[in-house]
């Protein structure tokens, strides 16, 4: 099992909680973690790209995805860093270009994350373009096609419904083509995504939601592109405290539900343009990205039972948040990662 976690562009990660012991909307905090977490071994993060705030609601800061990706690739050595971006908002050549440079500025550790955008109103705000749902799969095969044939190509071309490409030229080319993260649930979703991407990301889930999705997706892909996925990443929030009881003790703090919280507007218009294939709850909302629903919540040593159910599941990356995360990244890597055989833990210079 490899480990990530999630860039905190929002300034925390929990909805219904509003200080998150120091963490902030800043590159201060955010240059902070990320140094942390290359020292400790953490393999990858995620970094989210939205424009408003869908975690403390859209009148509270956040972070830009693309400005805050190269200056983590400037600060670390060995982190992978991987960008969300929603073809709604982009021209896939504009995209290719930058990706070649923030491929080159990290030494090859850039990766992408096609997200199929949701959040009608923050497409309203900043002018993305919200088609429909399948629609939006559509546009995102063809904004890879073009990354993938500029990455390639000393000319590319495509004439497609969203994009027209003639003969576009893009040097230097990066030297490793940057890896393709995307998820989806729908059938639609899974079908494209399986056809265009390298890497399949999803929310989380138990290990029996999850096995037979991840059987589903990699015989999908072997059909279109001849080979599974080369990963297979999942969110998650843990909670890890020295007894079970005082684990459960966080879990009912950060779920106490608030339904007048600035971020249950963007909750219920996610469920509302996206095809999901479980019910989500409002004690899921608390979090997002149905963190909870693994239940990776407990003691070090049951944490670790879990993972194994879901690495036997087929989960082989998990995408984690937890708050606060200066905090946790320490604990997650000194009490976690020996029992699961993941990187060793290394000193970090406060």
């Amino acid at each position: 099992m490899k480990f990530g976690y999630w860039t905190p562009v929002y300034g925390g990660f929990l909805r219904n909680v509003g200080d998150e012991g120091g963490m902030a909307a800043t590159w201060d905090y955010v240059k902070r973690v990320s140094q942390q977490a290359d020292a400790l071994g953490w393999d990858i993060t995620l970094v989210p790209e939205l424009y408003l705030n869908d975690r403390k609601g859209v009148d509270a800061p956040s972070l830009e995805a693309w400005s805050l990706s190269s200056a983590i690739a400037a600060v670390t050595t060995d982190l992978r860093i991987m960008t969300a971006v929603r073809p709604g908002f982009h021209l896939p050549t504009v995209i290719a270009k930058t990706a070649a440079t923030l491929s080159d500025i990290s030494s090859d550790r850039f990766s992408l994350n096609v997200v199929s955008a949701w959040w009608a109103e923050e497409a309203k705000q900043y002018g993305g373009v919200f088609a429909s749902h399948d629609e939006r799969y559509i546009q995102s095969t063809e904004f890879v096609n073009v990354l993938k044939g500029m990455w390639r190509d000393e000319r590319f071309t495509l004439q497609g419904q969203f994009y027209d490409v003639p003969q576009a030229v893009l040097s230097p080319k990066p030297r490793v083509a940057p890896r393709i993260f995307a998820g989806g649930e729908s059938e639609s979703g899974r079908e494209a995504i399986s056809a265009f991407a390298d890497a399949y990301v999803m929310h989380g889930g138990t290990p029996e939601e999850v096995a037979p999705k991840v059987a589903d997706v990699h015989n999908r892909r072997t059909r279109l592109q001849g080979a599974p996925f080369e990963e297979v990443g999942m969110a998650a929030y843990v909670i890890i405290r020295d007894t079970e009881r005082e684990a459960l003790a966080e879990l009912e703090r950060i779920t106490t539900f608030d339904p007048g919280s600035p971020g249950f507007a963007s909750f219920e218009e996610f469920q509302k343009h996206s095809n999901l294939d479980v019910e989500l709850t409002k004690r899921e909302y608390s979090v997002g990205t149905r963190g909870l629903r693994p239940n990776l919540v407990g003691t070090a040593e049951q944490v670790a039972e879990r993972i194994a159910d879901l690495e036997a599941a087929g989960v082989d990356l998990l995408l984690v948040q937890s708050s606060p995360l200066h905090n946790e990244l320490d604990r997650i890597a000194e009490q976690l990662f020996p029992l699961v055989g993941a990187a060793p833990v290394l000193e970090v210079a406060r």
